[in-house]
């Protein structure tokens, strides 16, 4: 019997991102919508209380030990637009090209050695009567004047990641999982939990 971690996400896309991250680790990863209506209202002003948000409402629904994330895209000649706002930069009901064609259009003339950004991800972690533990990473990049590959989602295709001449669009999922934001969080996440581990002794007789 494993430990169930519950993820307080709608995308499918983080949730196949972050499953792997955390093989080996003896946890049973389960979505938030397993247990109920899931669509908490991000209202926070940072990334913290937006992931917080949705990993207290995975908890609340479950009572399991929950995970959320939120991540922003930081592009510098936006002055940090879009931000926190990155998953509906475009408005309300917008889809993932809508965000994209808003955002090269905001570019539109820029430079390329102006266009530099950076994802950041936070990872939020709740179980029942202890407070929120938060981990945060980023990944330096980037935009693209146009899209380049058909991997992943989101801004992936007009994201260039430093240092690799690639956008996360054109990486497998295991490249990506090697250098991309989500993946550096879930680490430190994981560190958190393999600590967890060796105290907790019914997670321990259950291996």
């Amino acid at each position: 019997m494993s430990r169930i971690l519950v993820l307080g996400t709608g995308n499918t896309h983080k949730a196949q991102e972050i499953a792997p991250l955390l093989d080996g680790l003896g946890v049973s990863m389960r979505a938030a919508g397993e247990y109920g209506p899931f669509d908490p209202d991000e209202t926070g002003s940072t990334l913290e209380e937006n992931a917080i948000i949705k990993a207290r409402a995975a908890l609340s629904l479950s009572n399991e030990w929950s995970i959320a994330d939120d991540t922003g895209l930081e592009v510098d000649a936006l002055d940090g637009r879009p931000g926190i706002y990155a998953a509906r930069y475009a408005g309300p009901g917008c889809s993932f090209d809508d965000n994209i064609r808003k955002l090269l259009g905001e570019l539109q003339g820029v430079p390329d050695e102006k266009r530099t950004a950076r994802f950041v991800c936070v990872i939020a972690f709740c179980r029942p009567g202890r407070e929120p533990m938060t981990f945060r990473a980023g990944c330096a990049g980037h935009i693209l004047r146009e899209r380049r590959g058909g991997q992943g989602f989101g801004y992936d295709p007009v994201f260039l990641v430093d240092g690799l001449g690639k956008s996360f669009a054109e990486l497998t999922l295991d490249e990506k999982n090697g250098v991309s934001h989500r993946s550096r969080a879930v680490r430190l996440l994981r560190a958190e939990l393999e600590n967890l581990r060796l105290q907790d002794e019914a997670w321990k007789r259950s291996e």
